[in-house]
């Protein structure tokens, strides 16, 4: 298992986002990435398998906030597992509202997640960028989101700006942005991403070569 980790962490490392998508787009053809996003770490590159926790909007009756805590439902969802894993978390049709910040995102780090994408704000950028995971949000908020939205379930697909999100798909984030990738597919895509790399550089490389003066 350690060796299947390293060997997509050596592919992963030789190409980008970007390279992903095109990938994805010839093997695949189904939107995959995820645009806008930003980052209290922006240098560092997000790869690992799905964790997922969706979020409902908020209700005292239906969904009472001392069963519907973060703390609870995190720990659901790295019960079987968090070395590693991206914890996705997704706002359900909320991209200005907080879904978490440096409180509870220390639990993140804690567990040894590879770090956070989420369909929504997060808090606390100046902290988050101390803790030693990759985080991409769709913004910083100053605001709790609490009263807006409400932690619901865990580990179920969820869809992140139009791209649907299965627990154990990898995901993959740079500053260009995001990509999902099935899982079973995960070593051919980031293969393939690899050759469409290496033929872009080919072409830049090309084109640096010409002499302008030969008509």
């Amino acid at each position: 298992m350690a060796d299947n980790a390293d060997r997509l962490q050596e592919l992963a490392s030789r190409v980008r986002t970007p390279d992903v998508v095109d990938a994805m787009g010839r093997m695949h053809r189904h939107r995959c990435h995820i645009d806008d996003l930003v980052s209290p770490t922006p240098g560092r590159v997000l790869l690992g398998p799905a964790l997922t926790i969706s979020y409902f909007p908020s209700c005292e009756e239906a969904l009472p906030a001392e069963h519907y805590t973060f703390t609870r439902l995190f720990a659901e969802a790295v019960k079987d597992g968090a070395e590693g894993r991206v914890l996705v978390m997704a706002g359900n049709g909320h991209p200005e509202v907080s879904l978490g910040g440096g409180s509870k995102l220390s639990m993140v780090a804690a567990r040894g997640l590879a770090g956070v994408l989420a369909d929504g704000r997060l808090r606390d950028f100046v902290e988050l960028a101390t803790h030693d995971f990759a985080v991409y949000c769709l913004g910083q908020s100053a605001k709790w989101g609490g009263d807006v939205v409400t932690p619901y379930e865990v580990n179920r697909p969820v869809v992140v700006s139009g791209v649907a999100v299965r627990p154990g798909d990898y995901v993959f984030a740079d500053v260009s942005g995001a990509v999902v990738v099935p899982a079973p597919h995960v070593f051919e895509v980031f293969e393939e991403a690899g050759r469409v790399a290496r033929t872009e550089e080919a072409f830049v490389g090309g084109v640096d070569q010409d002499d302008p003066a030969q008509p």
